[in-house]
């Protein structure tokens, strides 16, 4: 990667009535940084930022967020035309190659993909390994993990030919895994990929075909799964995407790096917040019980709170949101599903936007609020919501892995600490402690 590090400016930090000055860099986009790599070095001193709040940790050409105005651009692309113009492989050779491929380049694309969907047979008996009423997320982090021990020609990270076996394999045999994963953990057999349909109607069919029944993919909600899987490529620098950089700046090989993004976005503050926005919608049940359940949320005494609403980043309306919303409205159409809870989320949201306890704390809703509802209108429990949010994610893990390994200035993760435990004290021998 190109280094764009150039510093322009210097800021001053004063401690103690002692300056130091430091370089401000400036990206194409977004705020200034200060680099403070030399802090401890002029000052003795670490920064402290719990949650990485203020801190940017590896320059990226990848993904921007502007969170104050509702902007996600992937490449500088906006999510708005990629999900109305494009399709998810084409979203993927973006964010691996930085550009939109050419009708030669996409096929091509298309066609390594599509070759690489089948994963080693011996890997439907690490299955079995499993208890069957494993939960999709600790299958996929097993399975996803030991890939590596069945593709060595794509573990050397020094090789650039590996690298790209690596990451095709690993957006290829997502949906696979992810599938199977369903298929174990309901008792049905397993479904082989079929190389004459696309990318989001492989895997819809690989989870819902049973054997001695034709089973027809709906092109709507193919389409809307592809779009679902556009909207959850990539989101910046979030805690999955910095879990497989930090793994990856040890130099493991890709797919342990992978597993180690999956395993974070299993978490519920994460990956699982489509799974308790949807509890909390039936919790609150019908329209008329909103205004008993907002009272709550603003309640500093009360443990509730409006999930899906309010984001790390986005400060105004979530764009994903908005997409997200009009396809969850297409899906129910297509299934013909009569979902109450469409009713609560569209009503709680519109509600919460005329409170000005939300509205002035920035809580409006984000990606999680529609895609639950959404999921389960196409046929899936919400035990599989996360292991389709990570299938869709790996592309935005792979694409960050790359130009993490691509970057010559890049070193070993290591964070310093606030330490505030006990400072040196002597040993005493067992028996004289009380």
């Amino acid at each position: 990667m190109a280094d764009s590090r150039a510093a322009h400016g210097t800021g001053t930090l004063t401690i103690d009535g002692e300056s130091h000055t430091f370089p401000l860099h400036h990206g194409t986009a977004g705020p200034a940084v200060v680099d403070i790599g030399k802090l401890y070095g002029k000052a003795g001193l670490f920064t402290y930022d719990p949650g990485f709040s203020s801190t940017a940790s590896c320059e990226s050409k990848i993904t921007y967020i502007d969170g104050d105005e509702g902007v996600l651009l992937y490449r500088g692309y906006p999510i708005e035309d990629l999900v109305a113009h494009g399709d998810f492989l084409e979203t993927c050779y973006l964010l691996l190659y930085g550009e939109l491929p050419t009708v030669r380049q996409k096929h091509d694309f298309d066609y390594r993909v599509t070759h690489h969907t089948m994963v080693h047979e011996q890997m439907a008996r690490f299955y079995q390994g499993f208890r069957r009423d494993s939960h999709p997320m600790a299958v996929m982090v097993g399975s996803v993990g030991a890939m590596s021990a069945f593709y060595h020609d794509s573990t050397d990270i020094a090789d650039p030919h590996q690298r790209t076996l690596a990451s095709i394999r690993m957006i290829a045999k997502m949906p696979t895994i992810a599938a199977m994963a369903y298929k174990y953990t309901t008792g049905q057999p397993f479904v082989y990929p079929k190389n004459d349909l696309d990318y989001a109607s492989n895997f819809l069919r690989m989870c819902f075909s049973v054997p001695f029944e034709e089973y027809k993919v709906d092109p709507v909600l193919s389409r809307a799964m592809d779009r679902i899987l556009i909207l959850h490529a990539d989101n910046e620098q979030g805690a999955s995407s910095s879990t497989v950089r930090l793994a990856g700046s040890s130099g493991a090989n890709p797919f342990a790096c992978i597993a180690a993004g999956v395993a974070c976005l299993w978490g519920p503050a994460h990956g699982g917040a489509n799974e308790a926005a949807l509890k909390m919608l039936a919790e609150i049940g019908k329209p008329d019980r909103i205004p008993e359940f907002l009272a709550r949320a603003k309640d500093p005494d009360d443990p509730f709170r409006l999930m899906g609403f309010g984001h790390r980043v986005y400060k105004s309306y979530d764009p994903r949101a908005k997409l997200m919303r009009d396809i969850c409205r297409e899906v129910l159409t297509a299934t013909r599903s009569d979902d109450r809870l469409f009713d609560v989320a569209l009503e709680l949201e519109q509600a919460a936007a005329r409170d000005d306890y939300f509205t002035e704390k920035k809580l409006f809703p984000n990606l999680d609020f529609y895609s639950g509802l959404t999921l389960r209108a196409m046929g899936f429990p919400p035990a599989m919501f996360t292991a389709v949010f990570a299938l869709a994610r790996t592309a935005g893990w792979i694409a960050q892995w790359t130009e993490m390994i691509a970057d010559p200035s890049q070193k070993i993760g290591r964070p310093r600490q606030l330490y505030t435990g006990h400072t040196r004290r002597d040993y005493v021998d067992m028996k004289r402690r009380v």
